[in-house]
């Protein structure tokens, strides 16, 4: 049965964002996940998961920046990550650091290290190997703390000139990195759009190891499952085929907007997920 997360970025919209972590308790789920942790205080948001009963599964590293106003000053301007940046390597460095040490108060054993836009006049080659040298760098440092890394494939509708787009240059990234705790993100919003073939992906990704999380919106609207094209009855079938199969036992975030955006409308979206949670 899948292991689900509530998005709290996106989920309870209605709701100031600390006032999601009680709400999304209270529909039943026993994990969250969001973008970014570093506009509060790291004890704050402890305080919220453990009053909830919540555990913290993934959060990103910062998208630019190197302080909470610097880092929402990138992601409002359109920065989508400095990993695969030539040029931003300190930065990268600095924002990565700056997620460890909230990984470590919130007890969250994974960070996605955001890939980026590929930076104009840089190469695909030049942006893979950068990449690669800050994933390496990373991994050491995320050893040190016992916490993986991940990298996620991003669809180019939603997010134009994102350096990584699809599941086997993710993988081969992860490869070339070599470290077993450097994996990647399956969101299957993003892979339905630029490859389909969901269940197949899955089968033959999964059993690899080199899967760290999986998320799930439905295509094309980014809405609550059960709302466009994606059979999800199937695909979580087939995730927990292949999960017992090979032994993995993570989570699934429920990265979507959700239809319904009045108050108590993603609390009446989760028909779906009823049976799982």
């Amino acid at each position: 049965m899948p292991r689900l997360a509530a998005n709290l970025s996106m989920m309870y919209p209605d709701l100031p964002f600390l006032d999601r972590f009680e709400a999304a308790a209270k529909d039943g789920f026993k994990a969250v996940e969001y973008l970014f942790p570093y506009a509060f205080p790291a004890q704050e948001l402890a305080a919220r998961l453990q009053a909830n009963g919540l555990q913290q599964v993934l959060f990103n590293a910062p998208p630019g920046g190197t302080d909470s106003a610097s880092i929402t000053q990138a992601w409002e301007s359109g920065s989508r990550g400095t990993a695969s940046v030539p040029g931003r390597e300190a930065e990268f460095r600095v924002g990565f650091a700056q997620a460890l040490v909230y990984a470590e108060a919130l007890n969250c054993p994974r960070i996605h290290a955001m890939v980026g836009l590929r930076s104009e006049g840089a190469s695909a080659e030049a942006a893979d190997a950068t990449l690669i040298s800050n994933l390496q760098w990373a991994a050491i440092e995320a050893a040190k703390a016992g916490r993986d890394v991940l990298i996620e494939p991003i669809n180019t509708r939603s997010v134009p000139g994102f350096h990584l787009n699809r599941q086997d240059h993710a993988h081969r990234i992860v490869q070339a990195v070599g470290a077993s705790h450097v994996k990647v993100q399956m969101d299957l919003f993003h892979c339905q759009i630029v490859e389909g073939d969901l269940s197949a992906k899955i089968a033959q990704y999964l059993p690899t190891g080199r899967v760290g999380h999986f998320q799930i919106a439905e295509v094309p609207h980014r809405h609550e499952p059960g709302t466009g094209e994606v059979n999800w009855m199937h695909i979580f079938q087939v995730i927990d085929k292949v999960s017992v199969e090979c032994g993995w036992d993570g989570w699934i975030g429920c990265e979507y907007n959700p239809a319904d955006a009045s108050a108590g409308g993603t609390s009446r979206g989760l028909t779906w997920a009823r049976g799982y949670l």
